[in-house]
């Protein structure tokens, strides 16, 4: 399903024409009925030979309500472009026809009107005039078909060339992330809150929950309409109507959006590539304030410009539009922008990052090189500006971002990986390469600081280090598993330690510890006492040891070595497979030991869940 809009000079018989054809006047407003002009969209819709539908959206033609006209224009794919024959090109024919071409609208008809009015030299005559007018823009070559609303001349060809067209645009796309910009909002009694727009990007159905961007609010859908026909699930490329259950009017207005919950995110900045028309009465200049219009949405913007201080008429430039308020777009969307005083349209553009996370130092190389990769680069070079300006991010975070097809960022990011340019962390999160080696790079020097500064620690606790990168603790888990990966890191139980790190002990301290070791061989059930080994060796020779494994720490006041303490919990396991329990007395006697040694290494057991106990006894776990 497609839809048509209008486009045109005030009078040149824009509504007409839509009555003409579909049997229905879009001119809704009492005020529109008595001042004979339209001032606010209209809606019709018709079928045309061959069996398509489509639905029309009218727009006011007068420059007072040339923002109301840019509310109806987005997601549009056909132009029906009216220039009256009996006046030719005028003011607003050519501005409608400037937004038709920022906003890249590739297909139309043109309607020449009021033919009835004039004779057939001056038809041929305007005919030229619009060829020319249109020459150079996206409907450059349309057709041209001379009508008459009121005669009826004409109108069979128009339905012909209208449904030719429909059927040589591409069907809209369907990237399966609905959204529909709302251009009107109102209350029927018994239904509640309806709103209108075109659907694009993906399907909606009866009864599932959706949220109101950029205001946040959950909604359901209660019932839909296409052509005041009631349907279960609306295709893209159509107008709907959508009853809200769970908002109020009041609550909406025009330029909302309606996706499914959590698939849109708020702005108010935007990376844009922006056009300025020829015709534009000066140079956009930096700070400049302006109105923006995408989808439905109006918003007061100011724009910073980036690798210069002006973007002169008829030239392209990169700006950022700092929005007064939030709206909900996405990248590529097209939007075209307005001078307040007098308003008048200057340009237009497409949004290359919808959410950047910060304002750029104007004059940067690297910065405009951003804004060149984004506009002009190939799929993957596209894919990882984004990631550098948005990392670290998931796949369905960087299928939003780009905007495009999730089997067109799959691929490109594939040819990324496969080069080693991006890097996919363990738990889905994506960086670019240079932003992994920065990351890699922050680490590497936080553990190099450590075991400066502790060298006979064998690392550094895994919450320590992560506090100090500041990392989320997702985040740190998936960056120290690449890490691992590499080869760059060792993990061992709660501390993390370069690869290349090992404790060793000075020439002075390697001789206390022999000596330490040589005391424990010689009394290795009764040996000496944490208090005795940080008075021999130090406590930091004496705590690298206990994690280093050489020495095994079983209460706060006893320890083993670590062979002695593996022989006697063997020996002690073997002993209670055979009998089934043990009591401190027999441990003690097994080993000819003391019961301070015993205990402690009973109830160490008992608290690593080798035994339990009960009563005076032990049992196997």
């Amino acid at each position: 399903m497609h839809v048509i809009c209008t486009a045109g000079h005030v009078d040149h018989g824009k509504s007409k024409l839509v009555e003409a054809l579909t049997g229905i006047d879009p001119d809704r407003l009492k005020e529109e009925k008595e001042r004979e002009m339209t001032i606010d969209l209209g809606f019709a819709w018709l079928t045309l030979p061959s069996g398509q539908k489509a639905g029309i959206v009218d727009v006011p033609g007068h420059e007072d309500f040339v923002d109301n006209m840019l509310a109806g224009v987005g997601g549009i794919d056909v132009a029906l472009f009216v220039v009256a024959a009996d006046e030719g090109v005028m003011p607003q024919t050519k501005e409608h026809l400037d937004i038709l071409n920022l906003l890249q609208v590739r297909h139309g008809v043109v309607a020449l009107t009021k033919v009835d009015l004039v004779d057939e030299e001056l038809i041929e005559l305007v005919k030229l005039e619009v060829e020319e007018l249109l020459e150079g823009t996206t409907l450059a070559d349309v057709p041209i078909v001379p009508v008459s609303s009121k005669t009826g001349r004409g109108l069979s060809d128009l339905v012909r060339e209208l449904d030719r067209v429909l059927e040589s645009t591409p069907p809209p796309r369907d990237l399966g992330r609905p959204r529909l910009s709302i251009d009107r909002v109102f209350s029927i009694t018994g239904f509640g809150t309806v709103v209108t727009g075109t659907l694009i990007d993906g399907h909606l159905e009866v009864g599932q929950e959706v949220e109101i961007m950029p205001r946040g609010l959950k909604a359901r859908i209660r019932g839909l309409e296409t052509h005041k026909e009631r349907i279960e699930r609306a295709v893209p490329g159509s107008r709907v109507a959508i009853n809200l259950a769970g908002v109020s009017k009041g609550e909406l207005k025009r330029g909302d959006v309606v996706a499914p919950p959590g698939q849109l995110a708020s702005t108010e900045l935007l990376d844009v590539e922006l056009h300025m028309l020829s015709s534009a009465p000066a140079p956009l200049r930096h700070n400049s304030s302006l109105r923006f219009f995408a989808g439905a949405a109006k918003i007061m913007a100011r724009a910073r410009i980036i690798g210069a201080e002006a973007i002169a008429p008829g030239q392209t430039g990169w700006a950022q539009l700092c929005l007064s308020e939030p709206t909900a777009v996405v990248r590529g969307d097209r939007f075209i922008i307005r001078r307040p005083s007098p308003p008048m349209t200057i340009g237009g553009g497409r949004i290359l990052d919808a959410h950047p996370r910060r304002r750029y130092r104007r004059f940067r190389p690297e910065v405009i090189e951003h804004f060149e990769a984004l506009a002009y680069g190939k799929p993957e070079e596209v894919l990882r500006e984004l990631l550098r300006a948005h990392q670290p991010c998931t796949m369905p975070e960087l299928i939003r971002l780009s905007g495009w097809e999730e089997k067109a960022v799959v691929e490109a990011l594939e040819r990324s990986k496969a080069e080693g340019k991006v890097i996919a962390l363990s738990g889905g999160r994506l960086l670019p390469e240079e932003g992994w080696r920065r990351l890699l790079s922050r680490i590497c020097s936080s553990l190099r600081d450590y075991h400066r500064r502790h060298p006979l620690r064998r690392g550094m606790p895994r919450e320590e280090l992560r506090t100090s990168l500041h990392l989320p603790a997702g985040l740190f888990d998936e960056v120290v598993a690449q890490a691992v990966k590499e080869g760059k890191l060792l993990e061992e139980g709660t501390v993390v330690r370069l690869a290349e790190h090992e404790v060793k002990f000075s020439p002075a301290q390697q001789e206390r510890v022999d000596k330490l070791l040589d005391a424990f061989a010689a009394r290795p059930y009764t040996p000496p006492s944490v208090a005795e080994c940080e008075e021999m060796v130090g406590t930091e020779v004496f705590n690298a040891l206990v994690e280093g494994g050489k020495l095994v720490k079983v209460s706060k006041d006893v320890v083993f070595l670590a062979e002695t303490y593996e022989e006697m919990v063997e020996r002690i396991i073997e002993r209670l497979r055979k009998e089934g329990s043990i009591t401190v007395a027999q441990v003690r006697d097994m080993f000819s030991s003391s019961r301070r040694y015993i205990l402690a290494l009973m109830e160490h057991l008992d608290e690593v869940k080798v035994t339990k106990r009960v009563g005076d006894e032990r049992v196997l776990r």
